[in-house]
């Protein structure tokens, strides 16, 4: 028994003594992991970012001068093909009726005199009527003069009554070209009327650009629009420019347009117009191009891209990678002293691939991080 717990001793003490060098092992070990420590990468001082020395952040960053070159600026914009609307006529009728047929369909072209649609309406039956009412008159008035001037010259009838059958013949006669008159602005024929239907004519040629009513239709108040017609072998090419930009836009500026249709055809041009107000929903400001159409390829509602050339000018160019982003905002950072960095806001303005131009934000000789600033970016 004594043997037994001297031996259980024994090793109770081993262990002891292996947990107590075991401790001091590890805490040997610890202090010198603690010594090992690499510097601090980088340091803030308000806003500023200094790289101290000994840092592995200074291996991989790599600062140049900005450089300033002449540049083109180009702006590109988003645009749609319209027609002109001094060359777009909306057909009215000019009557209440029912539409009993349509001779014309959504995109078709159509000649100027062409039918395009005939109406049923009761209030061409009451212009006819009055019409025809206005015609007897007439008739009747001019037998009754030519009557009272045989009689007045026999004698029998007076000055008086000579004169008032004048007076009612003039007026019958000026109703009977105001019947006249009305039925020509209604383009009523005379088989029109003997059919008592009202045909809608087409004013110009063009192309059906809009339809808004079918066989069956009635149309009771005559400022609705039926139709519209475009005449297409003139369009405009409308673009929106973001308001930041609108100083950079004047009339008779080299454009270049393209369109989805043709990829490969780009159109040269010139800003026609510039509107003198912005939109108050998108806070854009219009511009046209006009371009010939004759071949109508270019449709409206086509979405075009329009390219506006500026004058050369000296602009600051900088690497693509130097640009960072930071809450919706462009930025970059510039060296203000040897491996001291602040960021700087910058505009943007053209872009060529592998280098960017800036409008503003950095001057020409700045140093500024052309490589590696994602690692300084919070």
């Amino acid at each position: 028994m004594r043997g037994r717990a001297f031996l259980w001793g024994g090793v109770g003490l081993g262990l002891l003594l292996l947990a107590v060098f075991l401790t001091r092992g590890f805490g040997l070990l610890g202090s010198s992991a603690r010594g090992a420590e690499e510097p601090t990468s980088m340091l803030r001082q308000g806003n500023k970012i200094i790289v101290p020395e000994g840092s592995m952040l200074r291996n991989r960053l790599s600062v140049m001068p900005a450089a300033a070159q002449s540049v083109e600026p180009k702006l590109t914009l988003p645009g749609i093909v319209e027609s002109d609307p001094a060359r777009t006529v909306v057909i009215f009728t000019p009557l209440s009726g029912r539409v009993v047929a349509l001779k014309v369909g959504l995109g078709e072209r159509v000649s100027r005199g062409e039918l395009l649609a005939v109406l049923d309406s009761p209030d061409l039956g009451q212009a006819m009527e009055d019409d025809d009412k206005a015609a007897d008159a007439a008739r009747l008035t001019e037998k009754n003069l030519a009557r009272q001037e045989a009689q007045n010259k026999l004698g029998v009838a007076s000055d008086r009554d000579l004169d008032q059958a004048r007076s009612d013949h003039a007026q019958a006669a000026a109703e009977f070209t105001r019947t006249q008159a009305r039925l020509r602005s209604l383009g009523v024929s005379a088989a029109d009327r003997r059919s008592r239907l009202l045909p809608v004519i087409a004013p110009v040629s063009g192309s059906i650009i809009a339809l808004s009513v079918a066989p069956g239709t009635l149309i009771n108040d005559s400022s609705q629009p039926m139709l519209s017609i475009a005449d297409l072998s003139t369009v405009w090419i409308t673009a929106l420019v973001p308001e930041k930009d609108i100083a950079s836009v004047s009339k008779d500026q080299q454009a270049e347009v393209s369109v989805l249709a043709y990829p490969e055809h780009v159109l040269q041009g010139k800003v026609l117009f510039v509107s003198a107000v912005v939109e108050p929903d998108s806070r854009r400001n219009k511009i046209r191009i006009a371009f010939a159409n004759e071949d109508n390829a270019l449709k409206p509602n086509m979405f075009a891209t329009v390219t506006l050339a500026g004058p050369k000018r000296a602009a600051v160019i900088l690497p693509s990678s130097a640009l960072l982003m930071n809450n919706d905002r462009t930025s970059v950072f510039i060296a203000t002293a040897p491996w001291t960095f602040e960021r700087r806001i910058v505009d943007t303005q053209l872009d060529e691939g592998s280098t960017v131009a800036i409008r503003s934000g950095v001057q020409p000789g700045e140093m500024v991080v052309v490589k590696g600033g994602i690692l300084l970016n919070d």
